[in-house]
């Protein structure tokens, strides 16, 4: 199941793009939820379904996307992360807490296409 999906624009588009998705999900229930200073905001129908991310990055950058599965337990994201490595894909950061909230245990992977 997915947990959150996040995008990265140029920060030159940031604001303009924030706008469109606030806009376009507005009659979908969702409204700006967490806000980092023009770096990155967290949409959702309120905050702790906080469940779409954009985030803005130097004019220079592609554009990405983010997708986050749920996991059941931390050993299920351990298992993700060697699976994901071991069928080609590129760590982008090993198991283990991240800050973002109490016991949020993630790992991150890279696909083979980038």
């Amino acid at each position: 199941m997915l947990d959150h999906i996040g995008l990265t624009v140029p920060a030159s588009r940031f604001e303009e793009v924030t706008a469109w998705y606030l806009a376009a999900l507005a009659p979908l229930g969702y409204s700006k939820q967490m806000d980092f200073g023009g770096q990155g905001v967290g949409l959702g129908p309120d905050r702790l379904n906080t469940v779409f991310w954009i985030f803005g990055k130097g004019d220079a950058e592609a554009a990405a996307t983010h997708f986050a599965f749920r996991c059941t337990d931390r050993d299920a994201v351990d298992k993700f992360h060697q699976e994901g490595v071991k069928a080609g894909g590129k760590d982008n950061g090993k198991p283990g807490l991240r800050p973002y909230h109490p016991n949020y245990y993630a790992a991150f992977v890279v696909d083979p296409v980038g």
